[in-house]
Parts: structure tokens; sequence; C-alpha cells
């Protein structure tokens, strides 16, 4: 499976996971001009930005690994433009990652704070 193939197979599948683990999905794949967030979500009174990360080895380290610091600030970017165009600056906000190798999928809830 192409790389392309695989992160969708990802999403997909993240998406199914994170329901069923109560998340309440508001946007998949949004885009704007600065970028793309792969899903956003509620749960628990949080307002959730979360990056799926898919790999179907571990050659590269663990998907999770592939959330680089670069990587982190421009979610934060894009979650911060999401939550001022929809007045959303009240709410708490957290950032999770879904890790995904093979069939196992891990969610990392709170995976970072902004800044770190």
């Amino acid at each position: 499976m192409d790389n392309k193939l695989l992160g969708n197979w990802g999403e997909k599948l993240a998406q199914k996971v994170l329901k069923k683990k109560g998340y309440k999905l508001l946007e998949c794949n949004y885009s704007c001009p600065i970028g793309e967030l792969d899903i956003i979500a509620n749960h628990n009174g949080y307002l959730v930005f979360i990056e799926v990360k898919t790999r179907s080895n571990t050659q590269f380290g663990e998907p999770f690994e592939a959330v680089s610091y670069s990587k982190r600030h421009k979610i934060e970017q894009l979650a911060s433009y999401y939550m001022n165009i929809n007045n959303l600056n009240d709410k708490k906000a957290r950032f999770d990652v879904v890790s995904i190798l093979g069939d196992k999928v891990n969610v990392i809830e709170d995976a970072w704070h902004i800044g770190d």
C-alpha cells in the first residue's frame, strides 16, 4: 500500500476508534490557508486537535515519533487559527496523537502542551 492510501486508511481507522472512546468528531481533514488538521473533536470537556500517524512497520520508528517539534508547532498554529475564527478561545484545548502500527491503534491523550 502506498503512503497516501495507508494514511487515508489510518485516518478512517482513527475516526472509528475515537468515536468508540467517546470523542465527538467535529472536523476531519480541516483545511485552512495555513495548513490542515487531521481531526478536531470534543472529548471530556476539551476541544481536541488530533494528529494521526500510520506506519506499516517500525523501520523509521514508531508512528508517534514522526510528530516532531516543528510538526507540533504547526499544529499549535492551526489550532489557534481554528479557535480564533470560530470564537472558541474560551474553550480548554489539548493535543492528542493517534499512532497506528499495522492494526495496533494507540490513542495518546494530552500528548503535548503548547510550547513543549
